[in-house]
């Protein structure tokens, strides 16, 4: 999909701000269409990348007009950007690692670029409390949703499963289903625990806990760590504060950001309009799902190894962005 665009320019203020004449400005201005890869319905990227298409057709006057589209996520995200069928796509930043280096789900080099860091999703580990599992290596033999095929939270699934000491293919029962008949067949119990990467509130896992209550816990896998960062360091930890779900106490777990990707050819001048329409309209997005608060021009330009789009560069140059 051609888009023809011209003019990012502007001024950036000085230390009391920005400057009062020639505010910032991207432009593009032919009449373009592009799609968001984003996630499972149930997800937050498919509920963030509604409201990133409306932010981008409101920063254009409608010039670009944005639709999100549901996808199994990162990993599928990243191939349908490739193959042209999506313009921009959400990722978790392990997957797109993996891209760039042409590892794991890639067999070559893929020619991606960042338009920014964005929030950081949470692995969320749910099982059901009798099925007899308190750690990942309790997963053997057991029905586990590992999320849906070619979806960055199956990549993590698998590679907590091989750091416990488990087969993915061979040790556990894995259903790879999206989200939401995920919690469908934990309520059910035909499932017996999940894995999920999201941004917190899932509205997915909100829906279990709000249903099952007593009868799903929350899996500490912190323990897998020192494992996972030998295959990647972009993995940290985190805290599911206990008032995300209503939970007896926090969660402690694995976190790894998210990143917003193009093909490393878009024209200079979408890039850049994508970009500060992002920025620009962030307090739209935390009102659709407060997982955007995490979205911060502190940590924009933190996308390694995947290099920053040289657009994406230029917004976040006039947006003060910290280098």
């Amino acid at each position: 999909m051609l888009l023809v665009s011209a003019g990012c320019g502007g001024q950036r203020g000085g230390d009391d701000g920005p400057a009062a004449a020639e505010p910032t400005s991207c432009q593009v201005t032919a009449d373009s269409r592009l799609s968001i890869a984003t996630g499972n319905t149930t997800g937050v990227y498919y509920a963030l990348g509604g409201a990133y298409a409306e932010a981008i057709s409101q920063q254009t006057g409608g010039t670009l007009k944005a639709t999100a589209a549901e996808t199994s996520a990162s990993v599928q995200n990243i191939q349908q950007l490739v193959a042209g069928i999506h313009q921009v796509a959400f990722s978790l930043a392990d997957t797109a690692s993996d891209a760039v280096n042409g590892t794991a789900s890639f067999d070559e080099k893929q020619p991606i670029a960042a338009l920014t860091r964005l929030y950081p999703n949470y692995t969320q580990v749910i099982a059901r409390a009798d099925a007899g599992i308190d750690t990942v290596a309790d997963m053997r033999g057991k029905r586990v949703s590992t999320g849906s095929p070619n979806s960055g939270t199956e990549v993590i699934a698998n590679r907590m499963l091989e750091a416990a000491g488990l087969d993915p293919g061979k040790d556990v029962a894995a259903q790879r289903t999206e989200l939401g008949k995920t919690v469908e067949g934990m309520k059910d119990g035909s499932i017996d625990a999940m894995f999920w990467s999201g941004g917190l509130p899932t509205g997915g896992i909100t829906d279990l806990f709000v249903s099952q209550r007593d009868q799903v816990k929350f899996i500490d896998v912190t323990d897998l760590l020192p494992k996972l960062r030998e295959l990647n360091p972009i993995y940290e930890e985190g805290v599911i504060p206990a008032s995300t779900y209503a939970t007896a106490a926090d969660v402690d777990t694995v976190v790894v950001p998210n990143v917003l990707l193009v093909k490393d050819d878009m024209d200079g001048n979408t890039a850049c309009v994508l970009t500060k329409a992002l920025f620009d309209h962030r307090a739209e997005l935390v009102k659709v799902n407060r997982a955007a608060d995490g979205i911060s021009l502190e940590t924009a330009r933190q996308t390694s190894p995947v290099p920053l789009h040289p657009g994406a560069q230029r917004a976040l140059d006039e947006l003060g962005a910290p280098s």
